[in-house]
């Protein structure tokens, strides 16, 4: 397990149709609004993580956590308005997450990373674990093994067992637990929800982390 990196797409949305407050009498209500509760802002993330890892004397080396990458781009503001000028760049949700969309996050962004962060004394063959979705790439597809296969590593693309979200560590429990984090973080656009999630992930234990694969570790001895 630790020389596998789990990665899943999720969306995460700018605020939930239902949610809880606790006020004192007299306190003012929180004022929420949105176009329609039907169509609230989301972005999708794809997030990458992997086993920690620890010292024989139990200090952590590396904490497991690759990176979480929204599909966002930039886009001109066409129109002025009170929050800014027309021709502002604003941060705008992809909301079509085609296979090119897809396949350009794994080459561009988490192997990079995974080269960046992974350990000098863990083994350089490494595993990428994803589901079978269609818009993912395969292991043999050339533009991924030209770059999996540089700077000394050797990375493989496996696919998880079909209909087994519990046998992927994001779908086990990470993703709730840092979207639990990110809703207490109140954002009103696209980059503060970006924002957001990014330190949910950032801020995770890496201790609660290795407890996600022990309990992914249980479910694979028993099968």
């Amino acid at each position: 397990m630790s020389q596998t990196v789990h990665i899943d797409e999720k969306w995460f949305y700018l605020t939930r149709t239902n949610q809880r407050y606790y006020v004192v009498d007299g306190e003012e209500l929180p004022y929420r609004s949105c176009k329609s509760k039907r169509y609230i802002t989301k972005v999708m993330f794809m997030c990458a993580v992997s086993r920690p890892v620890y010292g024989l004397e139990g200090e952590l080396l590396f904490n497991g956590k690759i990176g979480i990458f929204p599909f966002t781009c930039e886009q001109a503001a066409q129109r002025s308005s009170k929050n800014r000028a027309a021709g502002t760049l604003e941060t705008k949700s992809i909301d079509s997450i085609t296979k090119q969309v897809t396949k350009a996050c794994p080459i561009e962004k988490i192997i990079p990373a995974i080269k960046e962060k992974w350990p000098s004394t863990s083994d350089k063959r490494i595993f990428i674990q994803q589901d079978n979705a269609k818009p993912h790439i395969t292991n043999n597809d050339p533009d991924f093994r030209k770059v999996a296969t540089e700077d000394g590593f050797d990375i493989q693309l496996v696919f998880q067992p079909p209909n087994s979200p519990d046998l992927n560590t994001n779908d086990l429990g990470f993703f709730r637990a840092i979207q639990s984090l990110q809703s207490q973080i109140s954002a009103s656009n696209v980059e503060q929800l970006v924002a957001a999630v990014v330190t949910a992930f950032t801020e995770y234990s890496p201790m609660k982390l290795n407890k996600n694969f022990l309990t992914l570790q249980t479910l694979w001895s028993k099968l």
